[in-house]
């Protein structure tokens, strides 16, 4: 049997920017992430470490129909929108969102620091995300993830490049 790898979170690159195609990646405001999951080759589940600047958005509002999702803030503090209304959360309290509950969520930092998050999520084969407040629909097949329009049209294939028509 190998030795568990072990590894430093700040030894994992952070990537920046956004996967969602426009016009909603501009709105998700300065944030990096950090794959920790993939760095172990991880498949069943996702586990990233997660910064928002401030006035940065975790991801748009969303849930999922077979994915759940599990968030724990490590630092700072973020407001969670959900259908029902927001909460504020602080360092050390944790959420979690169930697969097939139609609870639009996501996070905002509304204060003037970095916040710090671990957020863990399924990768159910035939999950879509739902953005209830958006033209968009992220969905998952056999060769990856793709963002489509809410009547199915794709914005792109897993491996493609964006459509410039949207």
């Amino acid at each position: 049997m190998s030795e568990p790898k072990i590894l430093r979170a700040t030894d994992i690159d952070a990537r920046t920017g956004s996967s969602y195609p426009e016009p909603f990646a501009s709105r998700m405001g300065k944030a990096d992430w950090r794959a920790l999951g993939d760095a172990f080759g991880l498949t069943q589940y996702g586990v990233n470490l997660e910064t928002l600047q401030p006035g940065a958005q975790s991801a748009l509002r969303h849930w999922h129909t077979l994915a759940d999702e599990f968030v724990y803030l490590l630092e700072g503090e973020l407001v969670l929108r959900m259908n029902e209304g927001e909460i504020t959360m602080t360092s050390g309290t944790c959420v979690g969102f169930k697969a097939g509950a139609p609870n639009g969520h996501h996070l905002v930092n509304r204060s003037d620091r970095p916040a710090r998050f671990l957020v863990v999520g399924t990768r159910a084969p035939g999950d879509v995300g739902f953005y209830p407040d958006d033209d968009l629909l992220w969905c998952r097949n056999e060769n990856g993830r793709y963002p489509a329009h809410k009547d199915g049209r794709p914005y792109w294939l897993p491996g493609g490049q964006p459509k410039p028509d949207g």
